[in-house]
């Protein structure tokens, strides 16, 4: 009977053995697949620390894009504060020139025409008689800026100065 009592605990310790190496095996399993499950939360860590940033910078990019809208915003008010200065501007020049350069009044159209062909049609007495139907500021314009001479002995007459020669 103490045989069998050793033979049975012999089965029994090999059967012990058995289940311990399986267990064994099972751990070794258990720690590879933690390592894994390790590397893998590791990973999602890192990816949500990306995700974050990128978050973050999209943030600073919507503050760069508020700030480009505001300094939009800025150019845009100056422009239409330029464009009022500009109506101010002309408005004054206007004024200017209606108070030094009036507009000359609607007669003497046949003198303005005698005047441009006269050089033309008359080659040997290009001068016209200089009279009231002439805008004194365009006389005085057209005289200094050598368009028209006067004539060397009668300052009433004036011509065109011959360019096409």
């Amino acid at each position: 009977m103490l045989f069998l009592g050793d033979e049975e605990l012999q089965k029994i310790k090999e059967e012990l053995e058995a289940v311990l190496s399986a267990v064994q095996c099972k751990n070794e399993k258990l720690k590879e697949d933690l390592e894994r499950e390790e590397q893998w939360h590791e990973e999602q860590v890192e990816i949500l620390n990306t995700i974050e940033e990128i978050g973050e910078e999209m943030k600073k990019q919507k503050v760069v894009t508020d700030s480009e809208k505001r300094v939009y915003q800025e150019l845009k008010n100056q422009a239409l504060e330029l464009k009022e200065f500009k109506k101010k501007l002309i408005k004054v020049l206007d004024e200017l020139l209606e108070e030094h350069f009036p507009f000359r009044e609607k007669n003497g159209n046949d003198k303005k025409k005698t005047l441009l062909n006269q050089l033309i049609s008359a080659p040997h007495e290009p001068y016209v008689t200089v009279d009231g139907s002439f805008w004194p500021p365009y006389l005085e314009l057209l005289l200094r800026s050598g368009i028209v001479l006067r004539h060397p002995e009668d300052p009433s007459r004036i011509r065109l100065e011959a360019f096409h020669e």
